[in-house]
C-alpha cells in the first residue's frame, strides 16, 4: 500500500528499527542501527532517514527519548511488505504435534491445549473460538421425551458437533407423535445449513399440519430461530496466557498492566475483534494492528488470527499481544496450529 513512498534505504532502516524495537521495547537510536546492523551508513545518515520516516508517519519520536518507535502505519508496512517468513523450530513443531494428538479424544481438550500451546510458544495471549454453526450442515435431529411437558432436541451436524436445546410443549404428546415429527424433520432438513433452515423452515413444514401434530409443529415454528441459531461464541471461547503476556516489558508499567488485566476479563472485546479480523487478511492470516481494531481497549495491541475448519463449520485461533510482537513468529505459530487443529479434528470426528 505504501511501497511507492519508500526508497530501498528507507525500507531497510524501517525494518531494522522494528526488529530492534521488538527485541528491546525501547526507542531506537540511529547510532544503534548504524553500529549493530552494519549497513554501511553513518549514524548521521541513518538519523536523517529516520527523520524522513517520521515525517511520512512510519515512525514516532517520544518526547522523553532521542530514539524512535514504529507507528501503526510502520507496523502495517512491515507486516505487508518487509516481514520475512519464520520457521518454527523442530522442538516447537514436535510439541504441537504430540500434544494435540495426545488430547485428541475430547474436542474441548483439543481446543484448550491448542490455546495453551499457542500462548506458551509466543508468550502472548492466545484465543480459540468454538466452531460456528451457521454454515454447519445438519446431519440429523433427535427428539427425546423428558417427561412432563418438556422435550430435548439434539442436533448433530456433519462435523461431529452436537447442539442440544430443551423446549416446552403445553399439550400432552406421546412417543409415536414425536417420532413422526422427528422423521419428518430429518427428511426435510437434513443436509441443509442452519442459516437455510431458519429462512425456509416455515415453507418446508407447511404441509405437516396434521391435527394431532399441530402443538409440536407450532412449538418448532415459534422456536426455529432459537433451535437453529448459531452457538454463542462467548460461551465457547478459550483465552489463555495471562501469566505469559504480563511478563512482556510493556506491563512493567502499572497503567499498561491494568489494561491487559481488563482485556483478559472482558473477552467480548477480543471475540468481537476476532470476528472482524477477516477484513484484514494477509495471505490467509488476519492481522489487526493498534488503531485498526477501532476499539480503545485494543489500541496498544495487535491481533493475529487464522480460521480452522471442522467439516462444514469453522472457528478461529488467534494471538493478542503488544504491537511490539514478533509478527513473523506469531504468524508461523498461528498458521501451523490452525492447520494441525483442522487436520486433527477431521481425523477424529
Amino acid at each position: 500500500m505504501f511501497s511507492s513512498e519508500l526508497t530501498e534505504r528507507e525500507k531497510t532502516i524501517l525494518r531494522y528499527v522494528i526488529h530492534q524495537f521488538i527485541l528491546t521495547a525501547s526507542p531506537v537510536g540511529s547510532r544503534n542501527i548504524s553500529k549493530k546492523y552494519e549497513i554501511g551508513l553513518s549514524p548521521a545518515t541513518v538519523r536523517n532517514i529516520m527523520a524522513d520516516l517520521e515525517e511520512l508517519g512510519f515512525l514516532n519520536h517520544p518526547h522523553t527519548s532521542a530514539g524512535r518507535i514504529p507507528t501503526d502505519k510502520g507496523y502495517r508496512f512491515y507486516v505487508d511488505s518487509l516481514m520475512e517468513p519464520h520457521l518454527l523450530s523442530p522442538q516447537e513443531i514436535s510439541l504441537i504435534d504430540q500434544s494435540m494428538v495426545r488430547e485428541a479424544a475430547e474436542r474441548e481438550e483439543v481446543l484448550k491445549i491448542t490455546s495453551m500451546l499457542l500462548s506458551n510458544i509466543t508468550n502472548l495471549l492466545a484465543c480459540v473460538t468454538y466452531p460456528k454453526f451457521d454454515d454447519a450442515l445438519l446431519e440429523k435431529i433427535q427428539i427425546v421425551e423428558l417427561g412432563g411437558s418438556k422435550i430435548l432436541i439434539v442436533l448433530s451436524v456433519r462435523s461431529g458437533v452436537v447442539k442440544t436445546i430443551t423446549l416446552e410443549i403445553f399439550q400432552r404428546t406421546d412417543s409415536k407423535q414425536l417420532k413422526t415429527i422427528e422423521r419428518t424433520l430429518n427428511e426435510r432438513l437434513a443436509g441443509l445449513k442452519f442459516s437455510e433452515i431458519r429462512s425456509t423452515f416455515n415453507e418446508r413444514l407447511k404441509d405437516t399440519y396434521d391435527e394431532e401434530l399441530k402443538p409440536i409443529v407450532r412449538v418448532f415454528l415459534e422456536s426455529v430461530d432459537k433451535i437453529f441459531s448459531d452457538i454463542q461464541v462467548s460461551d465457547k471461547t478459550i483465552i489463555t496466557g495471562g501469566r505469559n503476556i504480563v511478563k512482556q516489558p510493556e506491563f512493567d508499567d502499572l497503567e499498561h498492566f491494568q489494561s491487559i488485566i481488563e482485556l483478559i476479563e472482558d473477552k467480548d472485546v477480543i471475540i468481537h475483534m476476532m470476528e472482524k479480523s477477516d477484513t484484514f487478511n494477509h495471505e490467509n492470516v488476519a492481522i489487526l494492528i493498534g488503531g485498526e481494531t477501532e476499539d480503545d481497549k485494543l489500541h496498544d495491541y495487535s491481533l493475529v488470527t487464522k480460521t480452522y475448519s471442522l467439516g462444514g463449520t469453522s472457528g478461529k485461533v488467534g494471538i493478542v499481544g503488544p504491537k511490539r510482537m514478533e509478527y513473523s513468529k506469531v504468524v508461523a505459530a498461528v498458521v501451523y496450529v490452525a492447520e494441525v487443529l483442522s487436520k486433527q479434528l477431521k481425523n477424529t470426528y
